[in-house]
């Protein structure tokens, strides 16, 4: 987890701002036309715009837009599909992801656009790729979920681990040991204690045990009829 937040945002800095070449393969202005030399495979079309402070709302509004991706003869037409992405602005230089291309041969494209961009200045298509690093952000992401998963469970295993280790508590009915503790000889033979002598140990060692808590009222009553009744 201490690895993968960083890592998270440090990888969506880089693909934003460093490796993704929204305009690696030229601009054409808006409205206006141009040939562009395009690659077999993906490509991003994205609005690029010169904007004065941040754009309204947090992110460059996207106006009505055409494109139109003229082939080279003998080949198919790339397949446009819309794709919105997010604004990423740079001293007021933006841009955001509008469509993408899949282009079925590489070669040189006549591009024609149009589009309602009177409030923009100098609007272009820019005809470029995301970043090859994109997928990377899951995998910080599939980090952080398992660092998070891994931590509960560590949790719930310490918490069993320290209930098992806890002293056992003390267990109501079981037999008191009536061994008396004989003090050591000193000149004279160990004074043997009777059995009035042993009731009243038995009796003082279950009045400690009540008001430690380790009995009831109840058991501590039974203990003391049995010890009475000499049993």
């Amino acid at each position: 987890m201490v690895v993968a937040v960083p890592g998270f945002i440090a990888t969506l800095v880089l693909n934003a701002f460093v490796l993704d070449d929204y305009d690696a393969y030229g601009e054409v202005p808006v409205p206006g036309s141009a040939s562009v030399h395009l690659p077999r495979g993906e490509v991003t079309i994205s609005l690029h715009a010169d904007v004065i402070g941040s754009p309204s709302g947090g992110g460059l509004p996207v106006p009505p837009l055409s494109v139109t991706i003229a082939p080279p003869n003998g080949v198919a037409e790339p397949v446009v599909t819309e794709n919105i992405g997010s604004t990423t602005t740079v001293n007021n230089d933006a841009h955001v992801r509008v469509w993408v291309a899949q282009v079925a041969v590489d070669g040189d494209y006549n591009v024609t656009t149009d589009g309602k961009v009177g409030g923009f200045i100098d609007p272009r298509l820019a005809f470029g790729h995301g970043s090859q690093l994109g997928s990377l952000v899951w995998v910080f992401v599939g980090m952080f979920a398992a660092g998070l998963v891994g931590t509960i469970v560590a949790s719930k295993w310490l918490g069993s681990v320290r209930r098992k280790e806890a002293p056992a508590a003390s267990i109501p009915g079981f037999e008191f040991p009536v061994t008396p503790v004989v003090s050591p000889a000193v000149t004279s033979t160990p004074h043997q204690p009777g059995g009035e002598g042993v009731r009243l140990e038995r009796l003082k060692t279950i009045a400690a045990l009540r008001d430690s808590g380790a009995l009831t009222d109840a058991e501590f009553e039974s203990e003391k009829r049995r010890i009475l009744d000499g049993n």
